[in-house]
């Protein structure tokens, strides 16, 4: 199993750039911005990661994306994670960035989309992995905010697919920004919003995400299942749950195996992802072995996960048809290998 799983090509729609910054990278840029950090090494950084919900884990995390500067900076940050990606089989992903969390620090958003444009644009030349980029807002920022940046992304639209909702969700529901993202839709992109594992009011926003929002698919929504009418609403709109098992483990001490499980049964197109693997210390072929070691899913359950993700991704037709194709030739490969 843990060949098969290695091998299947995948399509990954749920990972932060942000949460991809390896510790030694961090220590390497932080000298060269000529930056102070508080840890005294790599290793002190991952002991540091003692994180039990949300708001634990985002403090680590935005003090540590303090050493991207310059567009050099996001150009590694992104290529990096493009290397590693591939090394998982993934030939598609559509990663997060969170431009709030860098210009607050005088980072000029040009800087930051420009190096990681060219980083895509590196990766699918080198590396033979496509990907498009979804831009988040800061839920736990202003409306003003999330409308700014908005603005800023206007000249560079074209390299964005799709705008998110992520950060802290308590009293940050997704109808908060809901002016934002119908402009964001009125200029053609896709919408997906964060809906994290057991928060408060959570099956709430979710029916704001399907209902106000009309997005195109949510990031996480594990607890969708509270809801049976949720449940058959998402299954008829055919939206995707980017599920992240890893750093589920962290908030409810579960890989959500068994949530998954129903899932799969229910008709939804759920997902699984890394989100941020650099923190969790979990890649996608991780995750997807620690799943299937918790919950004991099958060749074809696994399979199914990843035909999800290329059907949910936001591509044409005729490269969604070709993923798919790609993934069906492995599967033959494999059968004939077996026999």
């Amino acid at each position: 199993m843990q060949s098969f799983i290695e091998g299947m090509p995948k399509a990954e729609l749920h990972v932060h750039l942000e949460g991809t910054l390896e510790p030694e990278h961090i220590f390497e840029l932080a000298q060269r911005n000529g930056l102070k950090l508080e840890y005294a090494s790599p290793s002190e950084i991952v002991a540091a990661y003692d994180f039990h919900d949300l708001p634990s884990f985002l403090n680590i995390y935005y003090a540590a994306m303090s050493v991207l500067v310059t567009e050099q900076d996001f150009y590694e940050l992104a290529y990096k994670y493009f290397q590693r990606a591939v090394q998982d089989n993934i030939v598609y992903a559509e990663p997060f960035f969170d431009p709030q969390a860098h210009t607050c620090r005088g980072v000029q958003f040009s800087t930051i989309i420009n190096g990681i444009y060219r980083a895509q644009v590196d990766a699918e030349q080198n590396l033979g992995i496509k990907s498009q980029l979804i831009m988040c807002f800061l839920r736990d920022e202003s409306l003003e905010s999330a409308e700014a940046h908005f603005e800023m992304c206007l000249p560079h639209i074209n390299k964005i697919v799709g705008v998110g909702l992520d950060s802290d969700e308590k009293d940050n529901p997704p109808e908060k920004f809901a002016p934002v993202f119908l402009k964001a839709r009125e200029h053609g992109l896709k919408l997906t919003m964060h809906c994290d594992v057991n928060q408060k009011d959570i099956v709430g926003h979710l029916w704001q995400c399907v209902n106000d929002i009309q997005v195109d698919r949510i990031d996480h929504g594990i607890n969708a299942l509270e809801d049976s009418t949720l449940c058959d609403e998402i299954v008829k709109r055919g939206l995707g749950l980017t599920i992240c098992p890893v750093s589920n483990q962290f908030v409810v001490q579960s890989l959500t195996a068994s949530e998954i499980h129903e899932m799969l049964q229910l008709g939804i197109k759920a997902t699984v992802n890394s989100d941020d693997p650099s923190y969790f210390r979990a890649y996608l072929n991780d995750n997807f072995l620690a799943l299937q070691k918790e919950g004991a899913f099958s060749k074809e359950e696994i399979t199914q996960l990843c035909r999800n993700a290329f059907e949910i991704a936001w591509v044409d037709d005729a490269q969604k048809n070709a993923y798919l194709n790609t993934l069906d030739n492995y599967l033959q490969d494999t059968l004939r290998a077996v026999y």
